[in-house]
C-alpha cells in the first residue's frame, strides 16, 4: 500500500476531485455561489445552439470515430498481404506525424475560396470547377451544411493512420497456424476475418 500511495493520492487529485466538483458546480449559476438546481440541464437541452453543438458531437463521434476505425481496419487488412508493406503504412502513418499546424497549413490551401468567376487558389474548388461543369465554386470552412463534414475528413485522414498501426499490431499477433487450420477445414477469407 506504501507503493500505491502516491498513485492514488494523484488519481484522487487530478481525477476523482475534479470530476466530482465538476457535478458540483452543475448545478450551481456562473458565479458558482448559489445553487440553481437543474436549471442548466434544462438550458442544455432547450437552448438551440446547445442543442447544434451535442448535434455536431454526436456527428463528430459517429463519423470521425467510424471512419477513422473502419479505414484504418481496411488498410491493415489489405496492406497486411502485399510486399511493400512498411512502404505502404508509413505514407499513410505520415500525417498522424505532422503537427495540427502544419495540417491546418494544408487543407486551408486545399478548401480555400475565392468567389464565382475568380480563379480558385484551393485546390479542391479549383478542380472540381475543371472537372465538373457548371460548378460554383464552395465556401467549405464557412457554409454550415460543408464545414462539419469538411473538418470530419481532415480528423479521418490524420487519425486513420494511428488506427492502421494499432489494428495492424492486433492482426499481426494471430497466430498463423490459426489461420491456417480455419482454412484447412474450408473457411472462406470472410470467414477467417470475422470468426478468427
Amino acid at each position: 500500500w506504501l507503493w500505491l500511495l502516491p498513485a492514488f493520492a494523484l488519481l484522487l487529485f487530478y481525477l476523482i476531485y475534479p470530476g466530482i466538483n465538476n457535478i458540483r458546480n452543475s448545478f450551481m449559476n456562473a458565479n458558482s455561489t448559489e445553487y440553481v438546481g437543474l436549471d442548466n440541464y434544462e438550458f442544455a437541452v432547450t437552448d438551440p445552439d446547445m442543442l447544434t453543438a451535442f448535434k455536431n458531437n454526436f456527428l463528430w463521434l459517429i463519423f470521425f470515430t467510424g471512419g477513422t476505425v473502419l479505414l484504418g481496419l481496411v488498410i491493415a487488412v489489405l496492406s497486411d498481404r502485399v510486399r511493400y508493406e512498411t512502404v505502404l503504412k508509413a505514407i499513410i502513418f505520415l500525417p498522424m506525424a505532422i503537427s495540427y499546424v502544419a495540417a491546418g497549413v494544408i487543407w486551408k490551401l486545399v478548401y480555400d475560396f475565392q468567389p464565382i468567376g475568380a480563379d480558385q487558389t484551393g485546390v479542391l474548388n479549383a478542380v472540381l470547377t475543371a472537372v465538373v461543369p457548371g460548378f460554383e465554386p464552395k465556401a467549405w470552412l464557412f457554409n454550415t451544411s460543408y464545414n462539419n463534414p469538411a473538418l470530419i475528413f481532415i480528423g479521418v485522414w490524420m487519425w486513420t493512420g494511428f488506427c492502421m498501426v494499432v489494428l495492424s499490431a492486433a492482426l499481426k499477433g494471430i497466430p498463423e497456424e490459426l489461420l491456417e487450420a480455419a482454412r484447412v477445414d474450408g473457411a472462406s477469407e470472410w470467414q477467417v476475418f470475422w470468426s478468427v
